[in-house]
């Protein structure tokens, strides 16, 4: 059951690393909402900017993704 509380406790953190990211967040919607037919790696490089600040945010506040 730690480990359940642990993940319970992580995703409470969520929306407090995507709020510093918000910029490289709405980049990627954008992108994605742009795109009239989606396609696998249409839009990769926001994602992966994304996901390099959420990471960055997550060690920032000693908490893993």
């Amino acid at each position: 059951m730690e480990a359940v509380k642990k993940a319970k406790e992580r995703l409470r953190q969520y929306p407090t690393l995507i709020a510093h990211c918000h910029e490289s967040a709405a980049k990627y919607a954008s992108c994605v909402l742009a795109k009239s037919n989606l396609e696998k790696n249409a839009c990769a490089a926001e994602f992966n900017e994304l996901k390099k600040c959420l990471v960055k945010a997550a060690a920032s506040s000693n908490t893993r993704l």
